[in-house]
């Protein structure tokens, strides 16, 4: 990228550049330009007698004219900045001179319109032309406010259309990419309805807005005592009313269907205003406050970002740390999850304590607020859901996104299946290469329409039947997901459903179901439900999640000197594998003030440092220490002797191939460790220091931050981000009882 006060290393790509049109847009594209070094001359055209005075002198142009012939004589690059209802005329002019050879493109607010105009006046679109579109603007118009750095980390959309020429859009964008905008391309529709809904609409209810304040009696006083949000919302009234009144006049189709869509909720809102409707109130300001807070995510990391290049978040560990005090870790994830969904599908308003508010959490938690469930929080681990019962969901507008929460999508693909209305289930690029396959098969068994991706992987779309038929499955894996799934799907089925899973697996979902007042039958293996009941609201307080926990029960076990309490963690019998295993290796590890708390067993939890040995793994942990496995590799590659693990194979499809990557990262630091097809031998050694990679799962990342308390020397762990979505603090957790781990942005 170009800085554009910086030309001491730029070579000219462009000889001469005419701009039409030097108000902010034209004028800041012509000054940003003129700086960057990209072009030999700069040259602009405007009818304005006084912008013509200005342009030179305040060094946005090197020559100015009011002739367009004149002006675009053996130009490289013709720049278009006039209005869109202007804009025909000046493409006459173009029209009726010489062939033009230059690339043309333009900063119109609509595109349709101007590749019409364009079409029309020279009976098609010339290849050379490149429609475009800064999305930048200031309260201040005219070629004195124009500013050189008005698109820095602005977006600009690109519209090229079949036959644009390459050459040309390559030219284009590394103009824009000089100025430090964000460069993106979009279809020419597809730009008209999306800017019609995010910047002309807004722009018209702010001129609306004020223009009907402005006429009522009490107007000084309204504006004099307007708060901020008032001013930061009615800011873009004082825009260029000529521009705007084109961009209405010239994407008018587009725009009327926002308006009708606005003009309907808002008549929607103002009649339960009206009625004192509170739940539907609610509802409309906790989803846009949802969705604002979404908004601003994106803004904000879009601050970081340069073009086709993101800053990625790596840690930081080094050796000497220690592990001491007492600390509570965040909630359940997998009873944050269940908790946001069987809520939302019971009868009545559930509260929630404890809640996890980790990325993967509020991707479940979204998803219901995109169903039409009023949800309140979280805040503070706190969360109120009014529940619409099992029949209440409604469509959402579009698909649901679940970042990277592969519990969301399996389970929601369960409770979907039964419903009336149709879904699309989408992810992150992690979560887009996972296998769904396990959760379509008994759900296309039971009667469900769900078709995915190659290798059944995301995206799944669902059609809704609201016809599902009861089975009988005998699970070919031992996996809490797939048996929650099927069960949730059993609350929309006919008669009973009935699962039976191989080995013990965590038992969440049923304990919630009965927590809701719905019947589960549980006999040895096989849990069985039946459709026909209904979920009634209760409380939940969600215990700390004991797979964030495993983290520092391994650090303080492998620690000389460590002592650590880690309270209110829960103890649920299908989840303590990581203790049970953690023991058997020598830990020192204690439980007290053991009770049950909303139908989940907790406890705070006593570590002290110990040697640990090499062990077999009993094939009967493995299910209940799935999870917490990389953890444990850490601890097996600390202890002394041989450590085994079989019958593990599902860690081959987590969020990464956990045995091959955690295998690789031992191997990188002078372990040996010894992948095997369902497993791994490691053999405890010294750990040495260098550079691991996490490939975006977080628990293989939080894994390495707990090796560091007995490396040799600094361990670098990257691609660290996804830590946000199952522990949102941990490297301050860490810190806190002396780890020494810390952030680290890269580019």
């Amino acid at each position: 990228m170009v800085d554009v006060t910086d030309v001491s290393s730029v070579t000219p790509i462009i000889g001469r550049l005419t701009v039409v049109g030097l108000g902010l847009i034209g004028g800041s594209f012509a000054k940003g330009m003129r700086q960057s070094g990209l072009c030999t001359e700069v040259v602009g055209c405007d009818l304005d007698p006084v912008a013509r005075r200005q342009a030179v002198p305040l060094g946005v142009v090197d020559r100015v004219t009011a002739d367009l012939s004149e002006a675009v004589a053996g130009a490289d690059m013709i720049m278009l900045a006039v209005p869109v209802l202007g804009m025909r005329a000046v493409l006459e002019q173009l029209a009726a001179m010489p062939s033009q050879t230059a690339v043309i493109t333009d900063v119109g607010s609509t595109k349709g319109a101007v590749v019409k105009a364009v079409e029309e006046v020279f009976g098609r679109v010339p290849s050379n032309f490149v429609p475009g579109h800064p999305i930048a603007g200031s309260e201040k118009s005219g070629v004195e406010a124009a500013r050189a750095d008005l698109f820095k980390h602005h977006k600009v959309i690109l519209t090229p259309l079949e036959d644009t020429s390459k050459q040309a859009l390559a030219l284009v964008q590394q103009c824009w990419q000089a100025l430090q905008a964000d460069v993106e391309q979009m279809s020419m529709a597809d730009h008209d309805e999306v800017l019609a809904a995010t910047s002309h609409l807004p722009h018209l209810l702010a001129f609306s807005l004020v223009d009907t304040l402005a006429g009522r009696n009490e107007n000084l006083e309204i504006f004099r005592y307007a708060a901020g949000g008032f001013r930061d919302f009615t800011r873009i009234a004082a825009s260029d009313p000529v521009m705007w009144r084109d961009v209405f006049l010239a994407n008018r189709d587009a725009v009327l269907r926002s308006l009708d869509a606005f003009t309907q909720d808002l008549s929607r809102l103002r009649d339960a205003v009206e009625s004192r409707d509170a739940n539907t109130l609610l509802g409309v300001f906790t989803r846009a406050k949802s969705a604002r807070e979404h908004f601003s995510t994106i803004l904000a990391r879009r601050a970081y970002m340069e073009p086709m290049q993101t800053k990625s978040i790596n840690f930081v560990a080094s050796p000497g740390g220690k592990v001491q005090g007492q600390i509570r870790v965040p909630g359940d994830k997998s009873i944050s999850h269940r908790s946001i969904m069987l809520g939302s599908l019971a009868e009545g308003v559930t509260e929630v304590e404890g809640f996890l508010e980790g990325e993967d959490s509020l991707a479940t938690l979204q998803a219901f607020r995109d169903m039409g469930v009023v949800i309140e929080g979280p805040h503070h681990g706190r969360v109120t859901i009014n529940g619409v019962g099992l029949q209440g969901l409604q469509a959402p507008p579009g698909s649901l996104y679940l970042g990277n929460s592969g519990t969301s999508m399996r389970l929601l693909s369960g409770l979907l299946a039964g419903q009336t209305f149709d879904t699309v289930l989408t992810g992150d690029a992690s979560l887009s290469k996972r296998p769904m396959g396990r959760v379509a098969k008994p759900l296309r068994e039971m009667g469900a329409k769900i078709e995915t991706a190659d290798e059944g992987r995301p995206p799944l779309r669902i059609s809704g039947t609201g016809r599902l038929m009861g089975m009988d499955y005998s699970m070919p894996m031992a996996s809490a997901q797939v048996k929650s799934c099927v069960l949730l799907a059993g609350l929309y089925a006919s008669g009973s459903t009935s699962v039976t899973e191989p080995a013990p697996t965590r038992d969440h979902t049923e304990r919630m179901l009965k927590g809701f007042g719905y019947p589960v039958k549980v006999d040895g293996a096989t849990v069985t439900i039946e459709s026909g009941h209904k979920l009634q609201a209760c409380k939940i307080d969600v215990p700390a999640d004991i797979s964030s926990a495993a983290f520092f029960m391994v650090a303080a076990s492998i620690c000389e000197g460590a002592y650590l309490l880690l309270e209110h963690v829960g103890i649920n019998p299908t989840r303590i594998g990581v203790i049970n295993i953690l023991r058997e290796m020598g830990g020192n590890i204690e439980m007290s003030n053991e009770r049950e708390v909303g139908g989940e067993p907790v406890a705070d939890i006593r570590v002290r440092y110990a040697p640990l040995k090499g062990i077999e793994i009993p094939v009967d942990q493995v299910p209940l220490a799935i999870d917490e496995f990389p953890a444990l590799f850490i601890a097996a590659a600390c202890a002394e002797g041989r450590t085994i693990l079989r019958g593990a194979e599902e860690l081959r499809v987590k969020e990464s191939d956990r045995i091959q990557v955690m295998a690789d990262g031992l191997i990188t630091l002078g372990v040996k460790a010894e992948p095997t097809p369902d497993g791994i031998v490691i053999d405890g050694s010294r750990i040495g220091s260098g550079s691991v990679e996490s490939h975006g799962d977080h628990r293989i990342a939080m894994s390495f931050a707990v090796a560091a308390l007995r490396a040799e020397g600094e361990i670098h762990i990257k691609d660290c981000a996804n830590v946000a979505t199952s522990f949102p603090d941990f490297v301050g957790l860490a810190q806190g009882v002396g780890m020494r781990v810390r952030l680290e942005e890269n580019a």
